[in-house]
């Protein structure tokens, strides 16, 4: 999956819409699209047509496991047409993959059926009188129905597309038709220059950018100090870096990364299940979402990493320690949603909404 850092106050409020439909879907294509990048495309099983979507929307697919009850839960962003009735995602074999994108690739097959939750939307589309789309390898993904509605709207667009071959860049026959307005930046070939290439943007530019944490980086970087700095728009495949930094009673200072983590460590605190309800301890060795589930709270989660958005849950009182890939800085500053699959809590005690 793709995951969210949208730095717009557009964001607030838009997650928080009710929950998604669960549902089980055929496999109705597994193409080959790139080097070690196959697309699975998904429709109802009765030959209804599924509901559209936005673009940047995602979806969840529950992947069965040999000798478990227990589904391993991936989300990948959707990449085809929004209208067509059938849902696809493509996928990346990763060599460090603890099981998502080897299961897709080893394991799936047409007529196979899934459970499938979705679609979200965590990277919605804004209107712009331009845009420029910068995709990092298989994250061309949720900018590639990005750039077809910007196109169907006649709005001016530019594409600049990073991968390590032209091989392994997926899509790439599918951008063709849209000629000079794609860049590609195979770096076998050639390196891009994100910095002259997003100076003197047009005002109403708007960029959005998905990639690895490099090229994020790089972006930000960039546009650091222009205009384009408050309209950039970007979507992670892995949790950002999050740094605590603590001091102990000699003043030395210890910086702890959680960028990977599951939601455990730095101290334990308490959860109260509403106002008045039910008081529980959180460990620190124990991520809030797991003390949650057992307890019996209905909760509905996916990726464990805050990125995915499903686990949402309302703050009645007390401060999160937001460590999410979610919200926008101003939504955690406002501390009424938090994702306790990874975020913890600031205070002794944290009041949930459940």
């Amino acid at each position: 999956m793709t995951v969210t850092d949208v730095t717009h106050e557009a964001a607030a409020g838009r997650r928080r819409g009710g929950p998604v439909p669960t549902q089980r879907l055929r496999i109705a294509q597994v193409r080959w699209e790139a080097e070690e990048v196959v697309s699975v495309t998904v429709a109802a099983p009765d030959g209804e047509p599924l509901p559209a979507w936005s673009p940047g929307a995602h979806i969840d697919l529950h992947l069965p496991v040999d000798d478990s009850t227990e589904p391993l839960i991936r989300s990948y962003s959707l990449c085809g047409d929004p209208a067509a009735g059938e849902w696809t995602v493509a996928v990346r074999l990763d060599a460090a993959s603890r099981g998502g994108s080897r299961h897709v690739h080893e394991r799936l097959r047409v007529g196979d059926m899934l459970t499938v939750v979705g679609p979200r939307q965590l990277f919605e589309l804004e209107p712009a009188a331009e845009y420029v789309f910068v995709a990092g390898g298989i994250g061309i993904t949720p900018l590639l129905p990005m750039i077809e509605q910007a196109d169907a709207e006649g709005r001016p667009w530019r594409l600049v597309y990073a991968g390590s071959r032209r091989d392994s860049m997926p899509f790439r026959r599918r951008l063709h038709r849209h000629g000079d307005r794609i860049e590609l930046y195979p770096s076998a070939e050639r390196r891009v220059d994100l910095a002259a290439l997003l100076t003197d943007l047009a005002p109403g530019t708007l960029v959005y950018c998905c990639g690895p944490e490099r090229m994020l980086a790089a972006v930000s970087d960039a546009v650091a100090g222009t205009i384009a700095a408050e309209s950039l728009r970007t979507e992670r495949f892995r949790p950002r870096e999050i740094v605590t930094v603590t001091t102990d009673a000699d003043g030395a200072t210890t910086d702890t990364d959680h960028g990977a983590d599951t939601g455990a460590a730095v101290g334990g605190f308490e959860v109260e299940l509403g106002t008045g309800g039910q008081v529980l301890p959180v460990p620190a060795d124990t991520s809030l979402l797991d003390v949650l589930l057992g307890a019996g709270c209905d909760i509905m989660w996916s990726c464990r990493e805050g990125t995915c958005g499903s686990c949402e849950t309302g703050v009645l009182a007390g401060v999160p320690e937001h460590r999410d890939s979610v919200l926008t800085p101003d939504e955690q500053e406002a501390n009424d949603v938090m994702f306790p699959c990874i975020s913890r809590s600031r205070t002794s005690r944290l009041t949930l909404d459940l």
